[in-house]
């Protein structure tokens, strides 16, 4: 299935959904609604390309408004070809002199290019009757990498070296393929949103723990740091030893207190605390890298561009790199930034505020054609009623998706 597919009109559309009960809160977003700021590309065919950018509601419309003004670049441009320089097209896009002003690259707009890129990546995939994974597995280094902007990164990747990262992992390609027999290990955040009660949490853990799961996460950043402690402790207790337990401060503390309550988190064996400061004070994130040692910091949820993640993989203290292809601009800069973060040694374990449905895509792409680790990939449940094709999580597994495309559609 290799159709010629016209994109005859590119829109937005709002969505949004209200969690119940304490779900999606944390240290900084109390009352959060999952909010979607969706691309649709309508074509010639009876095809159709879907693109999700992801909101905690308000400002959502804001992120419509700016894919309907940047989504005319793609009128009248057909996929395939469209999609062979597409690196160009996003540069453009990116760097429309309209609104560059407002970033350049970073918020609204960048929210905007990440949902329209997603939805071209979506159609193409669907052209060729294929799940994304598997279209982008296929493609050659090249078609790769003509997808890329690379624009500010040649000091440390350049085109050339971006294309020999994937030449290099292709002799052991067919190898890494067994991830689509094993399914890809999730991790569970929903076990301990912010406003969850202790009773909850334990009750929470026992039952993800039944599903399959070993690997899980704490939302910590509370007022009070004896109740992080506390929590912590209680998770630790509850899910054993063995298990692999993450801590998320959303950005909450700041350096003084991030050092000090680091140092005491350690007790409980992290495998990373996520976000301890802001994201964009690099120089606190080396420093408290360095002084919290040997337990690890883990950041990308909230890093808008490749340039900002450019520069903390320069740094050193990234030691897990969380990028998002719903908050970067879509799945064409995620992968200039798993390249990098291949280059720089730095896992890429992404941050999931789509519910999975993209990410797991582009995990089993990461692996198989860029050889980085299968480590874990987030898992969080609360939208899953409202896809047409849900992410599968069985025994603790991402199950490998077959429906052509990303399945990010919402049922009617």
């Amino acid at each position: 299935m290799n159709k010629t597919v016209q994109i005859v009109k590119a829109y937005a559309t709002d969505k949004q959904f209200k969690l119940k009960d304490g779900a999606g809160s944390d240290a900084v977003h109390t009352t959060p609604i999952y909010a979607y700021a969706v691309c649709k590309l309508e074509t010639d065919k009876n095809l159709e390309g879907v693109g999700l950018a992801f909101t905690l509601g308000m400002g959502n419309n804001l992120v419509c408004d700016a894919i309907d003004y940047l989504a005319k670049h793609l009128e009248g441009r057909e996929i395939n070809e469209l999609m062979s320089d597409f690196g160009t097209v996003f540069k453009a896009m990116a760097d429309d002199p309209n609104f560059r002003w407002l970033g350049p690259h970073k918020g609204v707009v960048h929210l905007a290019l990440a949902s329209i890129t997603n939805a071209c990546f979506d159609l193409w995939a669907k052209t060729k009757g294929v799940p994304l994974w598997k279209l982008l597995i296929d493609l050659s280094p090249e078609a790769i990498i003509n997808t890329l902007d690379l624009s500010y990164l040649e000091d440390v990747m350049t085109r050339k070296e971006a294309i020999s990262i994937l030449e290099k992992a292709e002799p052991e390609k067919e190898k890494r393929m067994g991830i689509l027999n094993t399914g890809y290990r999730g991790y569970d955040t929903s076990v301990g949103w912010f406003n969850y009660s202790d009773e909850k949490i334990a009750e929470n853990i026992k039952r993800v723990m039944d599903q399959g799961f070993t690997a899980m996460k704490l939302k910590v950043g509370s007022k009070n740091p004896q109740r992080d402690l506390r929590r912590a402790e209680l998770v630790r207790k509850t899910a054993g030893e063995n298990a692999t337990i993450m801590l998320d401060a959303n950005q909450q503390w700041n350096l003084p207190v991030a050092l000090e309550i680091c140092k005491d988190l350690k007790a409980i064996d992290p495998y990373w605390i996520e976000e301890p400061t802001h994201p964009d004070d690099i120089q606190a994130h080396i420093v408290l890298a360095r002084e919290v040692e040997p337990v690890k910091l883990a950041m990308g949820e909230h890093l808008p561009n490749r340039v900002v993640f450019k520069n903390y993989l320069q740094s050193n203290c990234m030691a897990f790199n969380q990028v998002d292809a719903v908050r970067v601009g879509g799945v064409s800069e995620f992968i200039a930034i798993s390249l990098m973060s291949k280059k720089f040694g730095v896992p890429v374990v992404p941050h999931v505020g789509d519910m999975g449905q993209i990410h797991q895509h582009l995990v089993l792409f990461n692996h198989i054609a860029i050889g980085h680790e299968a480590l874990f990939l987030e898992h969080i449940p609360h939208l899953k009623p409202y896809f047409k094709n849900p992410a599968q999580v069985v025994d603790g597994r991402y199950q490998v998706p077959w429906e052509p495309g990303m399945g990010v559609e919402f049922k009617p």
